[in-house]
Order: C-alpha cells, then sequence, then structure tokens
C-alpha cells in the first residue's frame, strides 16, 4: 500500500515484554524512528492478545522468556488471533533460542536484545516486507534441527514441483539471505525475488519463508548435508 504522493504508511509495531526497563526502552526508541508507528506495548500473553487484535499490528516484537504463558506459545495465539501480524522473537541468546518451535509457531524470525538502534529498524521493516529475520549462524542451527526430524516426520504426500530457479531461491532463503542478497547472487531483481518467493509458498500452501525451508528440509527438496 502506498499513499497519493508515493510514500508508505508507517509499520505498526506491538512491543511485548515482561521486562520493563527493556520494554520502555525499546518502545522509547521505536517512536523516534521514521516510518514506524508503536501501537502497543505489553508484559505478557493476555496483554499482548488483548492489544494485537484491537490494534491489529503489522509486527509484533515478542519475548521469548515470559512468565506464565512462554513467548512460543504466546506466538501461536498473537497468529490465531491476527495471522496478518508478523512475529519476531526477541531473545538474550541465540545459542538459547528454540528456532524450530517459534518457526512452527508462525515467527518470522529472531532479534538479539543487545541490537542496535538500525538493526531494530532493519528488523521491523524486512518482515513487514514479508521477509525472513534470521541470521546466517541462526539458518545453520535451524537447518540442523529440520534435519533431525526430518528422520522422525518424513511426510508420505508427494510434494509439488518447485522450478528451478525456485528451488535455488529457495536454497539461498534456508542460508539466511535476504531478497536484496538473492538477487544480487543470482543477477535478477529483487521483484522476481519476490515473485519467486510468492509462487512457491502458493505451491507449498504455506504462510513464510521460513515455513517453506521447514517444509522443503523436511521433504528433501534441498541438498544440505
Amino acid at each position: 500500500m502506498t499513499f497519493p504522493d508515493g510514500s508508505s504508511p508507517p509499520v505498526r509495531v506491538l512491543v511485548v515484554d515482561d521486562q520493563e526497563l527493556f520494554r520502555r526502552g525499546l518502545t522509547l526508541v521505536l517512536g523516534g524512528l521514521d516510518g514506524i508507528e508503536l501501537v502497543g506495548e505489553a508484559g505478557d500473553a493476555a496483554g499482548a492478545l488483548e492489544l494485537a487484535l484491537s490494534t491489529v499490528p503489522d509486527v509484533v516484537l515478542l519475548d521469548v522468556r515470559m512468565p506464565g504463558r512462554s513467548g512460543i506459545e504466546t506466538c501461536a495465539e498473537l497468529k490465531a488471533a491476527v495471522p496478518s501480524a508478523r512475529i519476531v522473537m526477541l531473545t538474550a541468546s541465540d545459542v538459547e533460542a528454540d528456532l524450530y518451535d517459534a518457526v512452527r509457531s508462525g515467527a518470522s524470525g529472531y532479534l538479539l536484545k543487545d541490537s542496535s538502534i538500525d538493526e531494530v529498524a532493519h528488523a521491523v521493516r524486512l518482515v513487514a516486507d514479508g521477509q525472513s529475520l534470521i541470521s546466517p549462524s541462526m539458518a545453520v542451527k535451524l537447518l540442523d534441527e529440520f534435519k533431525q526430524l526430518t528422520r522422525q516426520e518424513r511426510s508420505a504426500i508427494v510434494p509439488p514441483r518447485l522450478t528451478e530457479r525456485e528451488l535455488e531461491v529457495l536454497r539461498l532463503v534456508a542460508r539466511g539471505r535476504n531478497n536484496r542478497d538473492i538477487a544480487g547472487e543470482l543477477f535478477i531483481s529483487e521483484n522476481t525475488v519476490k515473485n519467486h518467493v510468492r509462487n512457491m509458498l502458493e505451491k507449498l500452501h504455506l504462510h513464510s519463508r521460513m515455513e517453506a525451508v521447514m517444509y522443503a528440509v523436511r521433504e528433501r527438496l534441498l541438498d544440505v548435508p
């Protein structure tokens, strides 16, 4: 969506974290950034669901570790309540994060809590644009988790056939590349990359790039060791 003057509407963001000092600091930072609109903040799952339903945010920044209902559980509930919202899990360490459960619950990626202001802004805009937010190191860990699960959860359904170009794009997505990086590596435009990603999701009947990677590894569509 764009306005008549060619500009885009601000990305509407909801912040959910039980640590008040961190939460307030993050909202203060985001509130001062161009193109981002804070629609609310919450300290627990119940408050997050109530605000998400009333504000319908574009992006939810959600703490992984919360008392009561965890961030992973809350992620699934938020996606069920507001499917259009993109959820980024906030984590203190990429080592402790349970990547697979988060992706399966509908998360679009991870953001480390010690990220810079520029990294936070980039993350919010990236997932609002439909991309996944995952570092190459996290992508490796995620693929490792998926490979372990393929030994237990292999589907008997014949997967849809992807084109060679779609498979190329999917392999790069699986390694944490964003649309710009993929476009440069394959010598195609970013819009062409977006089209390939959209076609893949439609063929696989999935909702996010990360879900597509999970499906592809499970069905052995990727050449991963």
